[in-house]
């Protein structure tokens, strides 16, 4: 067990909170506030706490150098108009005058520091940048899950010279993915989508001793598909990983777990929304045609009736390009699915949050991610380098 918020007092502290403010931003306009928002309990927790509250992030991929349109003033008005108080923003996140901003603040405010990013060590997690950091603060709070599988400056760095505790987010992950684990109810359903075999590999062996069924869509499928012995025209195969997914498949009939691959897909004549479309069996996938959605309408209904039986879903991975509204059918329908189920549902982030968000079923799941990366890791058994730095309960 980590020590929490509730393990520390916070009266008049300089409260260095590392946040995951990574928004999706057009024009230097924030489309999606949904990260911001989940970090606002603990927040409002330390500004009534009567803590000098320091927020940092990164933002994108500036790749170690200052972006303009990468600065985080969009997310600092954001927060201002979400607590409806005003903040601070400083231009940096490190030197004399983010010190000069921390010694401005009184009980109860909050300053935004720069993106991290736009310092190469912060991804490099170098030591003496790491320190400047700190400095600024008394005490440390981790409450990005999203980027906790990073071993950053400002998710692992700090924790060696601050008192390092997690924030309510972090714990309410910790918790839901955590339980789903160690206590699922059975029959318990992995669904998992997305590009890669490679990318979900170890999440699918861990899980193998766990899960009852494992319902696999997108390029994953191909993937299987292939190994079956079909042809797969144009479709995405990892041609270098035929052979881990018939060791997947033996693996799975010797510990009593069922692999489900799609019966029909959805392919395209082309890798575009306006391509025609049709839905083939698995074994008539013709040449130059690509399956780019695993949803035809006989796998749907055998998931659906696999995921309506289920007491417990993790969900990991879109079962097709659902860019493209043509091809989104069978991760609508997986949405849908677990909406109406009365299953724990747990969703892995990533293009799953945004499929069910886009879906506008948030509120029917039991939880969902706030980190793809992060989840995914945590699915597979590896210990998160940024709550691993965390201090324990005594």
């Amino acid at each position: 067990m980590k020590k929490t918020l509730k393990d520390y007092d916070f009266k008049g502290k300089r409260t260095l909170v590392r946040v995951d403010f990574n928004v999706p931003l057009e024009n230097r306009k924030i489309t999606d506030d949904t990260r911001i928002q989940a970090a606002l309990p603990t927040i409002k927790y330390l500004i009534n706490e009567g803590a000098r509250v320091i927020l940092m992030s990164h933002l994108g991929r500036p790749r170690g150098e200052i972006v303009e349109e990468l600065r985080m003033d969009p997310v600092a008005e954001r927060l201002a108009n979400l607590l409806g108080k005003e903040i601070s923003k400083a231009d940096d996140c490190v030197g004399d005058e983010v010190k000069k901003a921390v010694e401005n603040l009184k009980d109860g405010n909050v300053l935004v520091l720069e993106n991290t990013r736009f310092h190469p060590e912060e991804k490099k997690n170098e030591p003496d940048f790491a320190r400047q950091l700190a400095e600024l603060a008394d005490v440390f709070v981790s409450d990005a899950f999203g980027a906790a599988h990073r071993a950053h400056a400002s998710t692992v760095g700090v924790t060696e010279y601050l008192p390092a505790v997690a924030g309510f987010l972090l714990q309410r992950e910790l918790n839901a993915l955590g339980d789903v684990m160690e206590t699922p109810g059975h029959p318990f359903v992995a669904i998992m989508g997305g590009a890669k075999v490679s990318d979900k590999i170890g999440v699918i062996r861990n899980l193998m001793d766990k899960i009852d069924y494992l319902l696999v869509g997108g390029g994953i499928a191909n993937t299987f598909i292939r190994a079956l012995g079909h042809e797969t025209g144009e479709s995405l195969v990892e041609e270098d990983k035929l052979d881990l997914a018939r060791e997947l498949l033996k693996e799975a009939e010797e510990k009593g777990v069922e692999i489900v691959i799609p019966e029909d897909v959805v392919i395209a004549d082309d890798f575009s929304n306006d391509a025609d479309r049709r839905v083939v069996k698995i074994d008539a996938i013709p040449e130059g045609w690509q399956s780019l959605d695993s949803g035809g309408l006989e796998t749907l209904k055998e998931y659906n009736e696999i995921i309506k039986k289920a007491k417990t879903v993790i969900w990991s991975g879109p079962l097709g390009v659902f860019e493209f509204d043509k091809f989104a059918a069978g991760t609508n329908a997986i949405a849908r699915a677990l909406a109406e189920s009365d299953a724990r549902t747990i969703i892995g982030g990533g293009d799953s949050a945004a499929a069910i968000k886009k879906a506008g079923l948030e509120d029917k799941m039991t939880h969902i991610s706030t980190g793809g990366g992060a989840s995914l890791m945590f699915f597979e058994g590896k210990p998160l380098p940024g709550i691993e730095a965390l201090d324990d309960l005594e």
